[in-house]
C-alpha cells in the first residue's frame, strides 16, 4: 500500500510541475529557467510548512507523509533540472546566470523551506 500512496503522489506532483512549467514558460519564455526556480522555491516552502504539520501539529496517518512529501513533492520538485539548466547556462557562456541561477535556488530554497515551517508553526492550533 506503501507503494500506491508514493506512486500516486509521485503522479500528481509531476503532472502538476508540468503544467506550471508550461503556464510560467508560456507567459515569460524559456531564456532563463524561472519555470524550475518557481518550482524549486513553492516545492521547499510546502515542504517545511508539511513536515511541520504532519509532525508536530497534527496527528497524522504516516501514509499522508509518503503521499504528500514523497510522492507528491518528489514529482513536483526539480533539482536534477535545476542541475542540468545551470550547467547548461554555463556551458553557454552565461555565467551571471548560471552563478545567480544556483545561488537564488539554494538561498531562496533555504529560506523559502524556513519560511514553511514558520508559518505552519504559527497557525493558531
Amino acid at each position: 500500500m506503501e507503494y500506491l500512496w508514493v506512486g500516486l503522489g509521485g503522479f500528481l506532483g509531476a503532472n502538476a510541475r508540468y503544467a506550471l512549467g508550461v503556464w510560467i514558460v508560456d507567459r515569460v519564455g524559456a531564456a532563463f529557467p524561472l519555470h524550475t526556480l518557481v518550482i524549486n522555491l513553492s516545492g521547499s516552502l510546502a515542504i517545511g510548512a508539511i513536515v511541520v504539520l504532519l509532525t508536530e501539529r497534527l496527528v497524522a496517518d504516516p501514509a499522508w507523509r509518503l503521499l504528500l512529501v514523497v510522492g507528491f513533492l518528489g514529482g513536483y520538485t526539480t533539482f536534477s533540472s535545476y542541475t542540468i539548466e545551470a550547467l547548461e547556462l554555463a556551458r553557454e557562456g552565461a555565467w551571471p546566470a548560471a552563478a545567480g541561477y544556483v545561488l537564488a535556488s539554494n538561498v531562496l530554497g533555504l529560506a523559502a523551506t524556513y519560511l514553511g515551517m514558520v508559518l505552519a508553526r504559527g497557525l493558531s492550533r
